[in-house]
């Protein structure tokens, strides 16, 4: 599937990643590297252009095999606020994991929400899936509100979920499917670990 140029959402836009997000890119990882390395372990202060441009050109490899579809989150006005990815998990039953993350300056305004919910939008309405898997490391809070506000719903603490420079962390699993983006939810407290 050919990468689409532009996801318009609500409060955001996704845009399929290319050469013209790289500084863009570099900018939000190296302001976010504090608060961000503590859960994706790509992220790191010395985020440069290599990076971003390898990471780029993994992007347009996932839209081709159409086993991945990242996008950079843009807000309105068009400033560069974030990325969030669609991975195909399971494509004979339509399972995706969906992943995001917002830059520092651009958090607590409801951003990484109205990303999730543009990007379910488009993965049941144009890819046709069945469901979205949202995980997060258990003391994650802000992203499990994120998935809780999206309408996502809490289904288990899962075991040794997500890998962290070697180490195994158990994980909040959270899913979505087509109903459920109807009508939103308030962030709940999170349930017991």
């Amino acid at each position: 599937m050919e990468a689409p140029l532009r996801i318009a959402g609500d409060r955001v836009t996704l845009e399929a990643y290319g050469a013209p997000h790289i500084v863009e890119l570099v900018a939000a990882v190296r302001e976010s590297a504090a608060e961000l390395s503590a859960w994706l372990p790509w992220c790191h202060p010395a985020y440069g252009i290599r990076d971003a441009t390898d990471w780029i050109r993994s992007c347009a490899a996932g839209w081709a095999s159409e086993s991945g579809y990242q996008f950079a989150v843009i807000e309105v006005g068009g400033r560069f606020a974030g990325g969030l990815g669609l991975r195909v998990s399971d494509p004979q039953n339509g399972v995706a994991s969906i992943g995001y993350w917002i830059r520092t300056s651009a958090t607590r305004r409801g951003l990484a929400t109205a990303a999730v919910r543009t990007a379910a939008s488009y993965a049941f309405g144009t890819l046709r899936l069945a469901r979205l898997e949202i995980f997060a490391r258990e003391g994650n809070a802000a992203s499990r509100r994120v998935a809780e506000r999206a309408g996502a719903r809490f289904e288990c603490i899962a075991r040794n979920r997500i890998a962290h420079h070697g180490v195994s962390h158990p994980a909040a699993l959270y899913s979505l499917i087509p109903g459920d983006l109807a009508t939103p939810r308030r962030a709940s407290p999170a349930p017991p670990g």
